[in-house]
């Protein structure tokens, strides 16, 4: 796999900050965070979930990455854009309203027009590039992270924003009170928190005072995916983080994400990112 991007990452501010040139992906691809796109120049074009996505110059774009997504013909417009990746548990620990951390659970992702956050968007990416780049403290800019997820989101939910969110109903599934959508919030952040753990669906609804088979129903109504599988997902996303930026075997690699045998992690792995994890640290090393 090429990649063609100027690409920095805090390990320890488990923040990722890049810009340069849309990489080439020769498959889709998952991660447990949650993604900023912002295209200073040329536009995106992805096929996410199984839907077309594009995001034009000037736009950004925030969404999930637990939804399978894959950039489309990279270099058909010469681009420039920056990405901005936030690990879900980051992102939980902010205590954003249960209906906006659904809608940013739901595979549709939030587009709105720069213009629209009320600042010079394009000079706020530059500047967490350059922090992080020279290696200084992260926590400003996980806090102006916070901040410019917060105004996206809250641009796009109101009345006539072109682009937007999901509508509330349509994030938690159906008409009704935000209730269900705290519940799968709190289901995700003790997952988010325990999936290193060898937990299962019950014990998550064990957790948040629900049965099994109501916790699995309603989780599923409001993210669009099974207990089940979510957890997978983050602990899949977990090994793949250690395939990339640690020299653990791939034994450990399995171990400290969460499985509890070698045959689930390789099982799991391949399932989810069609190949086996030794190969995937190979294409990307």
């Amino acid at each position: 796999m090429t990649l063609r991007v100027d690409d920095v990452r805090r390990e320890e501010a488990a923040l990722w900050v890049r810009h340069g040139a849309p990489p080439v992906m020769e498959h889709p691809h998952r991660h447990d965070d949650l993604e900023l796109n912002l295209v200073h120049s040329g536009r995106l074009e992805y096929l996410f979930g199984g839907s077309t996505l594009r995001v034009d110059a000037g736009q950004v774009a925030l969404f999930w990455g637990g939804t399978p997504h894959q950039l489309v013909d990279p270099d058909a417009v010469p681009s420039d854009v920056s990405w901005v990746h936030i690990p879900l548990t980051e992102v939980l620990s902010w205590a954003l309203p249960a209906e906006q951390i659904a809608v940013l659970l739901r595979a549709r992702p939030v587009v709105v027009p720069a213009a629209a956050l009320a600042r010079d968007v394009d000079a706020l990416f530059a500047t967490w590039h350059r922090d992080l780049l020279a290696g200084g403290d992260s926590t400003v800019v996980m806090l102006e992270a916070q901040a410019f997820v917060r105004r996206t989101l809250t641009t796009a939910e109101a009345p006539g924003a072109p682009g937007g969110a999901p509508d509330a109903a349509d994030a938690a599934g159906a008409p009704g009170p935000s209730g269900a959508a705290a519940r799968a919030t709190a289901m995700a952040q003790f997952v988010a928190e325990h999936y290193r753990s060898p937990i299962s669906p019950a014990d998550v609804a064990q957790a948040v005072h629900l049965s099994p088979s109501h916790a699995m129903t309603l989780f599923k109504r409001v993210v669009g995916t099974t207990l089940g599988t979510y957890i997978a997902r983050c602990r899949v996303a977990e090994a793949q983080r250690l395939l990339i930026t640690t020299d653990a075997t791939t034994v450990e690699v399995g171990h400290a994400a969460g499985f509890t045998s070698q045959s689930s992690f390789y099982d799991t792995f391949r399932q989810i990112c069609g190949c086996a994890p030794g190969d995937y640290r190979r294409a990307l090393r």
